[in-house]
């Protein structure tokens, strides 16, 4: 029987649930002998196969087109596809620059706040903020599953992960959901 690939990717964030599902530690192992893990960073493939996964992971929101095609691309690979954390299920913390606009955010960030050189500027990037507004991934594909959290805890992840890989639709029930 061929075990099911589990693929994973992630956009605008922090990357805190990447950490969380390291933070999974020996439970890992219970996922890879159900799954077959690509493109995760366990197994740091930046470029997967085109052939197709059975679950696509997608953490951050979406801000700029490099994210979008992310999205779509793991969306047209992936038969079932998974938003882990806020900032996936509803723009978390970089759609706060959605309330004061894409200058004011990254002039506070890179040139107002305290901890930055005199004279610090901007970087002339042109991805680094091209769209005006953060973006769940749901509003630019259709998602399967949302596991909130910022991070969701790594028993969630270990759950979810567990349930897809086998087959089963996971229910995430308020007793397995914490905020922090």
């Amino acid at each position: 029987m061929n075990k099911p690939k589990i693929a994973s990717d992630w956009m605008c964030g922090c990357a805190g649930c990447h950490m969380s599902l390291l933070d999974m530690d020996e439970r890992i192992l219970q996922v890879i002998e159900l799954a077959d893990l690509r493109s995760t960073p366990i197994t740091d493939l930046k470029e997967p196969d085109e052939s197709g996964v059975d679950v696509g992971v997608l953490e951050g929101g979406i801000n700029n087109s490099a994210n979008e095609e992310v999205a779509h691309k793991m969306r047209k690979r992936a038969k079932i596809l998974v938003a882990l954390g806020d900032c996936a299920v509803f723009g978390g913390v970089p759609a706060m620059r959605n309330f004061c606009g894409v200058e004011a955010a990254l002039r506070q960030a890179y040139m107002d706040a305290d901890s930055n050189e005199p004279g610090s500027q901007i970087p002339n990037d042109p991805e680094l903020a091209t769209m005006t507004k953060t973006r769940a991934i749901h509003e630019v594909v259709p998602v399967d599953f949302n596991v909130p959290g910022c991070p969701p805890d790594a028993d969630v992840i270990f759950y979810v992960l567990a349930e897809l890989a086998q087959g089963r639709k996971p229910e995430l029930k308020d007793d397995l959901l914490h905020w922090h």
